[in-house]
């Protein structure tokens, strides 16, 4: 039986997202994921989890709390959310109206756009030139009267490129009437930030992710920092319980442990360095990265490329629909072993 039901004009028109899961068997070099394990401690606190802790509603209080400290900011000045999607998603329906334009450098992450596009703002892209290197000077001229919202992933993907903490003043100075969204959700790898500026630049937030460097994914933990003034009007959009128990529990831990957390990053850095030269020696083209991935040209072959490496049980990323990325792959970086092996892999196709 069918209805004639049908939602908003905008959800009609919004485009689809089916990330690619499966093969949970293979090495998983397709989603940016830790590809090892989170920290031990972790483990050791869910599992002391009682039945009992399980029957009462989260309470995030006191691990923004944790978090802010962790970041030498004030409670009321950090968001837990359950992921970076949702941190994206409520700042849209915050302040996304009809009128009102986000700008968006492009190629970058899918959701910004997704979830714009369910507001009645208009989405103004900025392409990036063939070196993906930052379109600062295009996005200062895109600015207009009617900019809200500029999104900015740093470093970016699918591209690994940044922008300078320079650059980054400079697009808030020169919109004073938008939010300036830094992502920096491959922090750990690349080192710089802003957030420090949270609070000092009154249009700036900034969001971090615990699905990477962390481990967490899973468990869907993300965080926005921002001024006060900003974030009242979030936390009304927000849901008091859209952050679970579980993950709480997970994230004090996992906070708690830092010399994990710097292990990893550092295990990662260090493989990047060698894949990238692996890269080179066997004459395959890639984009400078400050993340834990790297974008490969392939070319005609990426759906080929992709295909076989999945046979050989390893899952790695075709971007060659995003804006300019033709013929590009993205491939995340593991740890050394892992990346030896698929380099190894990657190798023998490109023979």
């Amino acid at each position: 039986m069918t209805t004639a039901i049908q939602p908003r004009a905008r959800v009609q028109q919004m485009p689809e997202y089916h990330p690619p899961l499966g093969n949970r068997g293979s090495l998983r070099l397709d989603f940016n994921e830790n590809t090892l394990a989170c920290s031990p401690a972790v483990l050791a606190a869910i599992q002391n989890i009682s039945a009992a802790d399980l029957t009462r509603y989260p309470e995030r209080g006191p691990v923004e709390a944790l978090a802010a400290q962790h970041l030498d900011l004030r409670s009321e000045q950090v968001i837990l959310t359950n992921g970076v999607d949702e941190a994206i998603h409520i700042l849209c329906q915050a302040f996304l109206d009809r009128g009102d334009e986000l700008l968006l450098p492009v190629p970058t992450y899918t959701m910004y756009e997704i979830y714009a596009s369910a507001t009645d703002a208009e989405i103004i892209r900025v392409q990036s030139a063939a070196d993906f290197a930052f379109p600062f000077e295009s996005l200062l001229a895109a600015i207009t009267p009617k900019t809200k919202l500029i999104a900015v992933a740093n470093p970016n993907s699918p591209t690994g490129s940044v922008c300078t903490r320079e650059q980054i003043l400079a697009i808030a100075d020169a919109a004073p009437q938008a939010i300036v969204l830094v992502d920096e959700a491959y922090f750990h790898f690349f080192g710089q930030t802003v957030i420090d500026l949270i609070g000092k630049v009154p249009n700036l937030i900034v969001a971090r992710t615990f699905s990477k460097a962390y481990g967490l994914a899973g468990l869907r933990l993300g965080l926005l920092a921002g001024p006060v003034s900003l974030l009242q009007w979030v936390r009304r959009v927000l849901s008091p319980y859209s952050v679970n128990s579980i993950a709480l529990v997970a994230l004090t831990a996992a906070l708690n442990d830092q010399t994990y957390l710097d292990w990893y990053a550092a295990e990662v850095k260090q493989a990047r360095a060698e894949f990238l030269a692996g890269l080179t020696n066997i004459a395959l083209p890639w984009w400078p990265t400050e993340a834990n991935f790297v974008l490969v040209y392939i070319g005609a072959r990426h759906r080929e490329f992709v295909a076989d490496l999945r046979e050989q049980g390893i899952l790695v990323r075709d971007r060659s629909a995003d804006p300019g990325c033709d013929g590009c792959v993205r491939i995340t970086i593991g740890t050394q072993e892992q990346m030896l092996h698929a380099l190894t892999a990657i190798a023998r196709l490109m023979r």
